[in-house]
């Protein structure tokens, strides 16, 4: 019997629910920890940065108005999924962040539980943040958080799953859209966890992941009015600068880059990060020279 030949992976982006090559038709050679050679990363361009956001942007009326509920069964359904492919992301992040099998095993347990930890908020982050205010006045004054529309997200560039989930996670929980630039070193884990989004009833355009150079990806998305927010979580000190003063153009969210234990349990500063407040003022509607109300 002749041996038989491995079939190799063929990585692509993930932009509106499809699995395109990057329109420059350009990759990259992405390398284990001793520099062993394990695929070819589609090397995204301006264009492809671009498409990500137009997708994210369609895709954000139907998911921001999805109710809390919904998107928290969406999210536990990613990692249903994970899990069930756990063995091939155990693989892939031990050779991705050179780790031995158990540590990458227990870096994809983590993962798996913080997509069932924001799953638990979507419901209730608006009672934590939200609520009555008290006012001098015979009004109601109410205050409820909305999403803040499409979010660029740097993700981590050492921890090339675990960080990736624990900033793309906050983002789509709350109702807002990612488009997710993977870590540049070690793209691999976050266009594998594509394939799971895409059959995990997470609408197309909700994330979009692309591979590539941080830095050049990043600059048009800091820059792009259409963008409304941007995590620099995986930028360094220089890059997190330039990108800021971009950002600042049209008002955009920043969320700086800086030093997590993304085992820890994380708080709700991401899921409150991008979010705006809507408060709204109501009359009670007093009645007579008493002053009683209804």
């Amino acid at each position: 019997m002749s041996e038989r030949l491995s079939v190799f992976k063929t990585y692509k982006l993930y932009v509106g629910g499809k699995f395109p090559r990057s329109e420059s038709g350009r990759v990259y050679e992405v390398s284990d920890s001793k520099g062993n050679w394990l695929a070819n990363a589609p090397l995204s361009s301006r264009k492809d940065a671009r498409d990500a956001v137009a997708a994210a942007r369609k895709a954000f009326g139907a998911w921001s108005g999805a109710t809390a509920y919904n998107r928290g069964q969406v999210l536990y359904r990613v990692a249903e999924m994970l899990e069930g492919r756990r063995e091939q992301f155990v693989r892939e992040v031990a050779d991705a962040e050179g780790l031995s099998r158990a540590k990458a095993a227990a870096v994809v347990d983590a993962a798996v539980d913080r997509w069932v930890w924001y799953a638990g908020w979507t419901d209730k982050i608006a009672q934590v943040i939200g609520g009555a205010n008290p006012v001098a006045g015979p009004f109601f004054n109410l205050s409820s958080p909305e999403p803040t529309g499409v979010v660029a997200v740097l993700a981590p560039q050492e921890s090339s799953f675990l960080g990736l989930v624990s900033v793309v996670a906050p983002v789509i929980a709350t109702g807002s859209t990612a488009v997710v630039v993977a870590s540049e070193k070690a793209p691999l884990p976050a266009l594998s966890l594509a394939e799971v989004l895409a059959t995990s009833d997470v609408p197309g355009g909700v994330v979009n992941v692309l591979s590539g150079r941080t830095a050049e990806i990043a600059a048009p998305l800091a820059a792009h009015q259409d963008v409304n927010a941007i995590d620099l979580a995986g930028a360094d000190e220089a890059l997190a600068k330039e990108l800021e003063i971009a950002a600042a153009d049209n008002l955009k969210r920043v969320l700086r880059p800086q030093a997590v234990d993304y085992f820890a349990t994380p708080g709700t500063e991401r899921l409150t990060a991008f979010l705006e407040t809507k408060t709204v003022w109501h009359p009670t509607g007093s009645l007579g020279a008493s002053g009683s109300s209804y």
